[in-house]
């Protein structure tokens, strides 16, 4: 799967400016000439702080004089060592540098070694907090913003971080050297300009209000004496020069990599770092599939369980550990949206170019069957590409565009389906009054509409050819939710070839878009902005390796993201994102899938941590909510144990 851009994102007005201070000690001076420079700098040693924070509407939860976050326990004891399971599909790694296309980075080394400018709190949506920068200060005109860095930041090899290395990581990851993501997510990021040693400027192209919190808790900050002398995008196992709170200890390719915490660490009693990291250790161990995986944890080969599997949850998670308590099963609630779990279909094969074949491959998708016999009930079914309150166009039926959304749509009108101005579609069901054998009805009259009709034992087009494709995955555990899906299909003569290959070469096909319907995971976020372009914009459709994985071009589309990232207001922001919805919705460019409301993990009980709502974070980074701030009851019995775990160094 490509890179997502999950973005916590949000702006805000600076309390105070660093032009009011230049401007307040000009006047100071030509007024007292008496009054040397040396003088005025003894009662002038540090500039008027600009805002601590800053948030995409309204104010921040916390104040400037504050002293952790809420969810983060300042009082947690340090030590020992958190075993934790490779977080995703892949297998094996091949580099330590998680910001190039070519090539599978260990686990976690983006989260654990590098830190950027600002960073979000996980009980507040949209927001940002100084990390790197001591503060922010956004102009007037919102077309630049202004970072002043922490005299006492630190890289790992005790180098100050300077406002010079903040613009190297930034022209960095703007090049073609860096995965082409960056290039998108920074393309209205004019350049990045040094004002002094600690104080570094972003000029913006559009006075977009989202911009400033794009470079702030989207760019990672490392030191141009990583692998000097090497092409950024040739660094593979040279460990990294950044500011974060570990370091690579030791590593076994395709076994384990492990990370120790710098003793160094120059943010660990800064207001947003208090209380987290606290594990001496932390030990990524790879496996081969989610069966070897879940073995292990029940084992006790590593602490932490997160299950994305319905059946696995609802049978799998017992035993005599579970029983007496040496593993604990829970299922917490969290406030993020749906997000959108979808079969994606490629728009550049000419077979998913007709929007009535692309709408009839969805009624052959039967939910309800699923969530009865495979899901345990434990899903949910996706309505929208966007879940959260106010932004889904499919909230209530039969609901018509807005006045705010038709505000947007109307100068488009000629560019959309005369469907986008009618009740955005819900997503075929099969429960009473419907029936699977009456969509698949609705499917075969659509597709005879497209030029498909069956004859000669398939679903065949005017010139003879079968429908057929290639469905390409690499989760061994989706076979159970396809094979129904193909049934389906095949009643209708289409024949769905199921492809499954490892990871890497599924991310190698991606990046080429060379298959036919896939199945991903595009996250939740809070306020949509910048990334959808990544996802759903015509220029991202034509550049190998972007998360636009379905191939939409669409100007219509490009107008409304525009539109998006405009928005002055909260409501204005929702509307835009509804527009969106309904656009996506009308031209059934994927199957979406399903949902979970909770997060669901198991740990070893030897662990507390700090739960509350609101709580915005989703499934799959359930395992960076422990590392950053869960803690070992006793840390102290960890020793031993941790010593024989980890393995031969390398």
């Amino acid at each position: 799967m490509a890179i997502p851009l999950k973005i916590q994102q949000s702006t805000g007005q600076a309390k105070y400016t660093f032009g009011f201070v230049t401007n307040f000690v000009s006047r100071f001076v030509s007024f007292s000439g008496a009054i040397s420079l040396a003088v005025l700098l003894l009662f002038w040693t540090e500039p008027v702080l600009a805002a601590h924070a800053f948030v995409l509407y309204g104010e921040p939860k916390y104040p400037a004089n504050f002293q952790h976050f809420d969810w983060a326990n300042p009082q947690a004891p340090r030590g020992g060592t958190l075993y934790l399971p490779n977080p995703d599909r892949s297998t094996s790694f091949d580099k330590f540098n998680p910001f190039t296309l070519k090539g599978v980075t260990a686990p976690r080394i983006a989260d654990l070694l590098f830190e950027t400018l600002a960073t979000g709190t996980l009980d507040e949506p949209n927001s940002m907090y100084g990390l790197l920068a001591q503060d922010i200060d956004v102009a007037a005109d919102r077309l630049s913003v202004v970072f002043r860095l922490y005299p006492q930041a630190r890289f790992s090899n005790g180098d100050p971080v300077t406002a010079q290395d903040v613009k190297y990581s930034f022209d960095t990851l703007k090049s073609k050297l860096a995965a082409p993501q960056y290039q998108t997510l920074f393309a209205d990021v004019k350049a990045a300009v040094v004002v002094d040693a600690r104080t570094v400027r972003f000029d913006f192209l559009n006075p977009l209000r989202e911009l400033p919190l794009i470079v702030g808790t989207s760019l990672p900050v490392f030191s141009p004496k990583w692998a000097p002398g090497k092409a950024f995008d040739k660094i593979g196992f040279e460990k990294p020069v950044a500011s974060g709170p570990y370091l690579i200890e030791s590593f076994e390719v395709g076994r384990r990599v492990v990370f120790t915490r710098n003793p160094l660490w120059w943010a660990k009693d800064l207001p947003v770092r208090r209380g987290m990291y606290n594990f001496d250790r932390i030990v990524m161990r790879m496996y081969s599939d989610d069966l070897a995986q879940l073995e292990a944890f029940k084992a006790g080969e590593y602490d932490i369980q997160v299950e994305y599997s319905a059946k696995n949850w609802a049978r799998r998670y017992f035993g005599p550990h579970f029983r007496d308590g040496t593993i604990i099963k829970k299922e917490l609630a969290h406030s993020d949206g749906a997000g959108l779990q979808a079969f994606i279909l490629n728009l550049r094969k000419p077979l998913f170019q007709d929007a009535r074949v692309r709408q009839a491959m969805g009624f052959a998708f039967d939910f309800e069957w699923m969530d009865r016999q495979l899901f345990y009930g434990q899903y949910q079914r996706i309505s929208s590409y966007f879940g959260n309150p106010g932004m889904a166009a499919v909230e209530t039926p039969g609901r018509l565009p807005t006045p705010e959304e038709l505000k947007l749509l109307e100068p488009l009108r000629t560019k959309l389906d005369s469907s986008v101005f009618e009740p955005a579609p819900f997503q075929p069901r099969t429960d009473e009054p419907s029936s699977l054998r009456e969509n698949l009805r609705h499917a075969r009259a659509l597709l005879a509409e497209a030029g498909w009709t069956y004859r000669d034992g398939a679903l065949r087009n005017a010139k003879g050819e079968s429908f057929e494709f290639e469905l390409l995955n690499d989760q061994p555990s989706m076979i159970r939710l396809i094979s129904p899906f193909a049934r389906n299909l095949e009643k209708l003569g289409i024949k769905l070839h199921y492809r499954q290959l490892d990871s890497s070469l599924v991310q190698k096909r991606y990046e080429n878009f060379d298959f036919d319907v896939t199945t991903v995971r595009i996250p939740a976020a809070t306020a949509p902005g910048s990334e959808l372009a990544e996802y759903f914009g015509s220029e991202a459709a034509d550049r190998p390796g972007s998360n636009n994985l379905m191939g939409l071009k669409n100007p219509a589309v490009d107008q409304l993201i525009r539109d998006i990232l405009a928005s002055e207001t909260q409501s204005q922001l929702n509307a835009g994102v509804r527009a969106l919805d309904r656009v996506l919705l009308a031209g059934y460019y994927t199957i979406p899938m399903y949902y979970g409301a909770t997060i669901r993990f198991a740990y070893r009980n030897r662990f507390d941590y700090l739960y509350q709502l609101p709580f915005y974070l989703d499934m799959g980074s359930s395992d960076v909510w422990a590392i950053q701030s869960w803690w070992l009851k006793d840390a102290r019995t960890d020793a031993a144990e941790s010593t024989a775990k980890t393995g031969t160094k390398r």
